[in-house]
C-alpha cells in the first residue's frame, strides 16, 4: 500500500486560528514550507524562524538525518533554499537549536509559536517548557504531529499531554494531528 503525504493546507485550521499581525515563531522549517504558509495566511509583523539546519546521522530516519538529505552540504542548501524564499520579508532566521535560541528571546514576547522541531520526547517536552515563557498570556503554543507514532511511544503526545496536566495551559484544538495550546 502507497503511502499518502499528508496535504500542506492541513495546517490550515490552525493557521486560521492564528492571530494577524502576530509576532511568532517556527520551531523545526526545514524546507520553509509551512513558513511560507505562515507569511501568507497569518502576515504576521514577525516570523521568528528557528532550526540547526545541521546534518545528524544519529536520526537516520527523519528528514535531517539522511532520510531526506545525505549529508551536511544537502542541508546548507535547504537552508539557502528557505533563506532566499523569506527575503525582504518579516522573518528572522536563526540557525541554531531552539534550546539556544528561546532561552535569548524577551519573555512574553510571541503571541504565538509553532513547534515541529526534534520529535523526541526529551525534545518536544524541553521546547513547551522554554515556549510557556515566550509566549504572551492568553498566547497560543501550537504543534504538529500529535499522533507520531516512533516505536509506538507516540512520544510528542506525551509530551503535550503531560504539559497539559500542569494546569498552566488549556487545549484549544487538537485537529488531523496538529495541537493548539493556549497560555492561562
Amino acid at each position: 500500500m502507497k503511502k499518502v503525504k499528508p496535504s500542506p493546507q492541513r495546517r490550515n485550521f490552525l493557521l486560521k486560528k492564528m492571530p494577524k499581525n502576530s509576532v511568532c515563531a517556527e520551531i523545526g522549517v526545514w524546507k520553509g514550507l509551512f513558513s511560507q504558509q505562515i507569511l501568507k495566511m497569518v502576515q504576521p509583523e514577525k516570523l521568528h524562524l528557528i532550526d540547526p539546519w545541521l546534518f545528524q546521522e544519529e536520526y537516520p530516519n527523519r528528514l535531517y538525518g539522511g532520510k531526506a538529505v545525505k549529508n551536511q552540504e544537502d542541508i546548507d542548501n535547504v537552508y539557502q533554499l528557505v533563506v532566499q524564499k523569506t527575503k525582504g520579508k518579516n522573518v528572522i532566521i536563526h540557525r541554531d537549536f531552539s534550546s539556544n535560541v528561546l532561552p535569548n528571546l524577551e519573555n512574553n514576547y510571541l503571541d504565538w509559536i509553532y513547534i515541529d522541531g526534534n520529535h523526541s520526547y526529551e525534545f518536544v517536552k524541553q521546547d513547551l517548557e522554554l515556549c510557556f515563557n515566550k509566549v504572551k498570556r492568553g498566547g497560543l503554543i501550537a504543534g504538529d504531529d500529535y499522533n507520531w507514532r516512533e516505536k509506538e511511544n507516540f512520544p510528542i503526545r506525551k509530551a503535550v499531554n503531560e504539559f497539559i496536566a500542569t494546569g498552566l495551559v488549556t487545549v484549544e484544538g487538537v485537529h488531523q494531528n496538529q495541537f493548539i495550546l493556549k497560555k492561562e
